[in-house]
């Protein structure tokens, strides 16, 4: 979890949210608030910038005052740089936080146990969220997102937070055409993290949707790890991907044998009111 002075949910309802970043408050669309109504509707006035979506694909950013157009928080020893960006985005999801403790707990267990190096493998990677939280807990990580400006933001991310020079890949491109490659080329991993989106296309315009393309890509990343992993991690924020359709997809490509257990639920941030804010699903694959 965020400390409150970094990230803070403070309200949401009628298809927005209100949240708190480091000192900037801002409002934006929210789908998973569509059917909740405002808890502390006074709070909203005050948000320093509010995202209107103008159409599917685009919006502005409707400002009071004149807040910075990019600023950092953090998340223990991480550093993020946040940014307002055209689709209403700013750079970080809050509701993987967990995910990162628990990404550092599995690399840390694989580090003491006497099996050497850890390499972890992040597909869709972001901003590096869950790549600085590997590299921060000692594994060599390699970060693949097909948008080379996204690379680009999360080595920054990687350079504030001190990780400048941990071992870290950066990789622009599609992510199931490197799982190819990579196997071709007989590299193996220890881990692997994937946050993919419901739609999306790959450094040269290669198309994805998650209902077709995420099982073969499983599949692959099984391949990948040899079929012993140490741990997987698939995050989705797509309707219709519940807990146990995700713990069925990891239990369809990496097996359940002796020793592994599969946790889905869903991913919920809490605001200051006491509401929860559904905020997608995880599902992992680990040790018991």
């Amino acid at each position: 979890m965020f400390q409150p002075a970094q990230y803070e949910l403070l309200d949401f309802g009628d298809g927005r949210r209100l949240e708190r970043f480091g000192r900037l408050l801002l409002d934006r669309p929210c789908p998973a608030a569509e059917s909740a109504r405002p808890a502390t509707a006074g709070l909203w006035s005050a948000a320093d910038a509010r995202f209107q979506r103008l159409d599917a694909d685009q919006g502005r950013w409707v400002l009071r005052g004149e807040p910075p157009r990019q600023w950092t928080i953090a998340h223990g020893r991480l550093v993020f740089q946040l940014k307002r960006t055209d689709f209403g985005h700013v750079g970080l999801f809050p509701e993987q936080a967990e995910n990162w403790s628990w990404i550092a707990e599995q690399v840390g267990r694989r580090k003491t146990d006497g099996s050497g190096g850890v390499k972890v493998l992040n597909l869709f990677a972001y901003t590096g969220g869950s790549t600085l939280a590997a590299a921060a807990a000692g594994a060599a990580v390699t970060h693949v997102d097909a948008a080379r400006n996204i690379v680009a933001w999360a080595r920054r991310n990687a350079e504030l937070s001190g990780l400048g020079a941990a071992p870290i890949r950066w990789i622009a491109e599609d992510a199931m055409k490197f799982v190819r490659r990579e196997i071709r080329r007989g590299n193996r991993y220890d881990g692997v993290i994937l946050d993919p989106p419901s739609y999306g296309h790959g450094a040269h315009g290669e198309a994805w949707q998650l209902a077709t393309d995420l099982p073969p890509l499983l599949a692959a990343c099984a391949e990948l790890t040899d079929h012993r992993p140490r741990f997987i991690l698939l995050t989705c924020h797509t309707p219709g991907f519940s807990p146990p359709i995700l713990r069925e997809l990891l239990a369809a490509a990496f097996g359940s044998p002796a020793g592994t257990h599969i946790a889905a639920a869903p991913l919920v941030l809490v605001a200051s009111t006491g509401q929860e804010l559904p905020s997608g699903v995880a599902a992992q694959w680990g040790d018991r």
